[in-house]
């Protein structure tokens, strides 16, 4: 496995993407923490990855002004108000579905923020991801975010999709749908913008 994330760093680097190489997810939290500057103003999109990993708690006791839409007990709007307030942060946390081997990230998104934060907005964007979310191509790649992540996250988030019971994807109309914007990214126009952390581990789903 070391080889294939060696390969996939190297076709991500030729995108403008810059890669490090965690052989855990101990060696991830510490790459992380060191590109994230005290004081700054952190964002973050929904990822398992960055749970497990125990980077959301670290920059909760960290010296950091964290955009924490997690945090429980607040209100609706104080949510989305920290979520907005994430996309113009410093530095942007998150992981991704899935990346194709010649070196693309695919996301698929419920309401936008995370993909938002992707493409747009952080001055710096930090991506953590595990090895099982290499696929062959972007085809394969799309698959897996419709008929494995959204169906795992729909089941997490115990909503009632048509996919919680089947376990694949039937581009349903249902109003708690999570799966509404897709995402592919294929390259970086700011080199240095764009941080990818690939982890010798499987992690999230």
């Amino acid at each position: 496995m070391g080889e294939l994330l060696e390969q996939v760093a190297e076709n991500l680097r030729k995108r403008n993407f810059e890669v490090i190489v965690a052989p855990g997810k101990g060696e991830a939290l510490k790459v992380v923490l060191g590109l994230i500057p005290e004081g700054a103003v952190v964002g973050l999109g929904g990822s398992e990855t960055v749970r497990e990993i125990g980077l959301l708690d670290a920059l909760r006791a960290g010296s950091y002004d964290l955009c924490d839409q997690y945090e429980e007990g607040i209100s609706k709007e104080e949510n989305f108000r920290r979520r907005r307030r994430g996309l113009t942060a410093d530095v942007f946390v998150t992981g991704t579905n899935a990346i194709a081997k010649e070196g693309a990230l695919v996301n698929i998104d419920g309401i936008g923020n995370r993909v938002a934060g992707l493409t747009f907005g952080p001055q710096k964007v930090v991506v953590v991801v595990g090895r099982n979310k290499i696929c062959d191509d972007i085809h394969k790649a799309l698959e897996r975010v419709q008929n494995y992540v959204a169906p795992k996250n729909a089941k997490r988030f115990g909503v009632d999709t048509p996919c919680v019971k089947t376990g694949e994807c039937s581009d349903c109309s249902a109003p708690q749908r999570i799966c509404n914007i897709y995402s592919i990214i294929k390259r970086q126009h700011e080199p240095g913008r764009f941080h990818l952390i690939l982890v010798d581990e499987d992690l999230g789903f």
